[in-house]
């Protein structure tokens, strides 16, 4: 069956998400589920978001700002920058498609660490172009040999920053050390989906960049530490030229009128945001202690997420949290058998974890006596 395909498209394999509560709760019978799989906030969003939300119902008929506006000056005013330098889409998703679908052409090469958010594989390999995977150094990015592989080929190299899924970060000194290595028209994109969570003291200030270096794009995101994952609300930080062709890309109400009004009200609860932050360290903790009496190495995160060894196969695991409520992300999925990403929950989830995990250990211990 052709349909006329794009064989860019033939080739692409289905994004795989994280399961949802009411899934696994249909699937196995259970009435009680807890999802660490798909790094959301734990604690939900603001409670100015949702008195936002509920007046913004009687809007719901009228189509949203195609522009932005509100959001866009809300944003500028947060971080530092022009309203003319900000993009806005659903997500990072979609801005990573955007920005692929603005700047590559068939057999530009984009690259990228080896084990990294896979929707830059997947946006790549869309518009045609060819993925460059560098190996790891240490668990993060290698990136002065992500910086040697670029050819006269290169269009972009994307630096996730703290990257998803190992939560590793590179401080600002390594930043340092090879932007200026970077040519001018290699367009370097840093997502920073994670920054909110980010407690290393060296990490850089990529928007303090951006006048000196024109060729650099910042993403973040409101699905993360402000919960809004399920509104998709992303932005982007560059250029003013470069911005200009990317609003042009992006459809005229990517943002719903539900997703902006939310966003802005998420940036002016400073006070949510540091009891998430708040939250995420001392859940962070918490686990860490717990991971050491089990004997499991963990990769010491900058974000909302861990990657621990799962002692035993990761898709066994992974089943068995199942059956016992408990949604994680497999390493298997992520470029990293025999390991698992949780997200950081409350104190209670964690808790609930740790034992779930515990009994599934010793159970598997017992087996293979």
């Amino acid at each position: 069956m052709g349909y006329g395909l794009r064989k860019e498209v033939l080739g692409l394999e289905m994004y795989v998400a994280g399961k949802p509560i009411s899934e696994v709760k249909r699937e196995l019978g259970l009435t009680e589920v807890i999802k660490l799989a798909s790094n959301e906030n734990p604690l939900g969003c603001s409670p100015k978001v949702k008195q936002a939300l509920k007046e913004t119902i009687e809007e719901a008929s009228l189509y949203p700002d195609a522009s932005n506006y509100e959001l866009k000056m809300a944003i500028a005013k947060n971080i530092g920058v022009k309203t003319s330098q900000v993009f806005c889409g659903t997500g990072s998703d979609l801005l990573i498609r955007v920005i692929c679908s603005t700047l590559l052409n068939p057999g530009d090469e984009s690259i990228m660490a080896e084990v990294t958010f896979s929707r830059y594989d997947a946006g790549t390999k869309l518009m045609g172009g060819k993925s460059i995977l560098v190996p790891m150094k240490d668990n993060g990015l290698d990136i002065d040999k992500m910086v040697d592989s670029i050819t006269d080929k290169t269009k972009i190299i994307w630096l996730c920053n703290p990257n998803n899924p190992t939560g590793t970060i590179f401080r600002k000194d390594d930043l340092e050390r090879i932007i200026d290595r970077i040519p001018e028209n290699v367009i370097v994109i840093m997502d920073e989906a994670y920054i909110e969570y980010v407690t290393d003291k060296e990490y850089p200030d990529s928007i303090a960049l951006l006048d000196k270096y024109p060729n650099m794009i910042i993403l973040r995101t409101f699905s993360k530490a402000y919960g809004l994952a399920g509104l998709r609300c992303g932005y982007g930080i560059a250029n003013e030229n470069m911005v200009k062709y990317f609003n042009t890309v992006a459809g005229p109400f990517d943002v719903n009128l539900f997703a902006q009004k939310a966003a802005v009200a998420a940036l002016q609860d400073k006070e949510y945001l540091r009891t998430v932050q708040d939250t995420n360290k001392a859940g962070k903790d918490y686990l860490y202690e717990e991971f050491k009496k089990l004997g499991l190495e963990y990769i010491e995160t900058n974000a909302n997420f861990i990657m621990v060894s799962s002692k035993i196969d990761d898709k066994i695991l992974f089943n068995e949290l199942l059956r016992k409520g408990i949604i994680i992300r497999p390493g298997y999925l992520l470029g990293m058998p025999g390991w698992l990403r949780v997200t950081i929950g409350t104190n209670k989830q964690n808790e609930q974890f740790v034992k779930a995990l515990k009994e599934i250990l010793d159970e598997q211990l017992i087996i293979n006596n």
